[in-house]
């Protein structure tokens, strides 16, 4: 009798990278040196792909003004494909003429750690991924960030319901252990996830 394949996606996306999350001014992050380590333990044959300009073969792609780079990871046959801007430190778009190989290459190792999500590892860090958490001072050498406090009908609500749903395999307990590394989830609130997750 043949065995039924797993769900990978399933299994990566179970994993708590929570440990991992580091922050760069106000923004979260999950390295791409620790995303790939990560991905690679689980599944030694994922392999990336850094798309070049098919004219240029440049690492990059440009409308004139502004530059991206396309990359690919490919994990048990299966590629996803991210397309990110090159940005500064302010996530704002750099223009081509100002842009340095050191932004291109910032601009692929970012894009890496997205399409590695794209597989399941580490997409609860992009769960809202609009919606700024302002972050107060540092006090005594240490960042803390400061949790969004999560309501029903809110800005985030859409893109929190839209995850849930998606995800809503992962089961309650484990989907509202994700959202907390984000937000803060009042029992009203998880009783609407819950009813999301049922219904």
């Amino acid at each position: 009798m043949k065995k039924e394949k797993s769900n990978y996606y399933s299994e990566l996306s179970k994993i708590v990278i929570k440990d991992k999350v580091e922050r760069k001014g106000k923004f979260d992050y999950l390295s791409w040196a620790n995303a790939w380590d990560m991905i690679k333990k689980i599944h030694p044959d994922a392999q990336r792909t850094i798309y070049e300009h098919e004219h240029t073969g440049l690492n990059f792609f440009t409308d004139g003004k502004y530059a991206y780079v396309k990359v690919g990871i490919t994990v048990n046959g299966i590629e996803h494909i991210d397309m990110l801007p090159v940005i500064d430190y302010r996530n704002n778009s750099i223009d081509v003429d100002a842009m340095t190989s050191m932004d291109v290459n910032t601009a692929i190792q970012r894009s890496t750690a997205k399409a590695i999500a794209m597989h399941g590892l580490g997409l609860t860090l992009w769960t809202g991924e609009d919606v700024e958490v302002k972050t107060p001072p540092p006090t005594n050498g240490t960042t803390r960030k400061e949790m969004i406090n999560l309501k029903v009908g809110d800005s985030n609500w859409g893109n929190v319901i839209k995850y849930v749903t998606v995800n809503k395999k992962m089961g309650l307990e484990k989907l509202s252990e994700n959202l907390k590394i984000k937000y803060k989830l009042s029992p009203a609130v998880t009783k609407e996830l819950d009813k999301a997750i049922k219904g």
